[in-house]
């Protein structure tokens, strides 16, 4: 199977600063799970704090929450920052019901900017 994905934009944003964000597709599929594990190892690989910009979201299979659980432990483990922003409802649903809020830091976001 073929994805439609690019590879990551890693724009910089200021001079000498990478653009770490991560966008969602809105359908994130078993299919598109390779791109955004790409995208994931490359942010990864850049100093500062890695962002998902879930605002897209419309549905998130397993693969993707896989990676996600994964990339915020690897990231917790590194002491680098992971955050997921703007979550779609749809996705904060599809994680709430997995029970997987705490495992991809979505509860504590929550917390500090309520």
């Amino acid at each position: 199977m073929t994805s439609t994905l690019s590879l990551p934009d890693m724009a910089l944003s200021e001079p000498g600063r990478i653009d770490r964000m991560i966008r969602l597709p809105a359908h994130c599929t078993t299919v598109t799970a390779e791109d955004i594990r790409v995208r994931l190892v490359l942010a990864a690989d850049f100093d500062g704090a890695m962002a998902v910009d879930a605002s897209a979201v419309e549905s998130v299979g397993q693969a993707t929450l896989q990676l996600l659980v994964a990339a915020h432990a690897e990231a917790a483990a590194t002491g680098q920052r992971f955050a997921i922003t703007d979550a779609s409802p749809a996705f904060v649903e599809r994680v709430t019901q997995c029970r997987l809020a705490d495992a991809i830091g979505l509860e504590r976001q929550k917390e500090a900017y309520s």
